[in-house]
């Protein structure tokens, strides 16, 4: 009878244990990271208040119905984080403010909005400075400060056209 020298180290020491125990690891940190993740980020795409933006559409579409009878037109363009604007009415007795209100709204990420506050150089210019630089596809509202008209469109940020944007007329 011959005993059979057994070779025993620590299971700590083996390569199996560890191997099987790093999948389960693996997942619990990405667990811990997709947590982080969605703490941190704001997705914007979920409003609380919805029942009232609801009940706000129609001042909204008057705002649009006065634009449209002031025949307001307004190009935007861009130069970095600079923004200028050139606002003119149809209507003669339109009176053009003194400041204006820019908002730029991502379609998907509310956390990257900004609010651009617009000051008259004359004659319908306007100039502004962005808080950041910004790309891609944008919807761009243009608000006098009392409230009483307003003009909204779609922009592409990247493309070198200056964005137009027309009142729609009343229907």
């Amino acid at each position: 009878m011959t005993l059979q020298a057994s070779d025993s180290k620590p299971w700590y020491k083996e390569r199996w244990p560890w191997l099987l125990m790093a999948g389960p690891a693996i997942v619990i940190v990405a667990g811990f990271i997709t947590a982080w993740l969605a703490i941190v980020s704001n997705d914007g795409l979920v409003a609380d208040d919805y029942y009232k933006q609801g009940l706000a559409v129609n001042q909204r579409l008057q705002r649009d119905h006065y634009a449209s009878e002031l025949g307001l037109r307004a190009d935007v363009m861009r130069s970095g984080m600079q923004v200028r604007l050139l606002l003119t009415a149809a209507e003669a007795a339109a009176v053009l403010p003194e400041a204006l209100t820019l908002k730029l709204a991502h379609p998907t990420r509310a956390g990257h909005d900004q609010l651009v506050r617009m000051q008259s150089e004359g004659q319908g210019f306007y100039s502004g400075r962005m808080d950041a630089d910004i790309g891609g596809r944008w919807y761009v509202s243009i608000e006098d400060p009392a409230g009483k008209w307003r003009l909204q469109g779609d922009w592409v940020a990247d493309s070198e056209e200056p964005l137009r944007l027309v009142s729609r007329p009343a229907q």
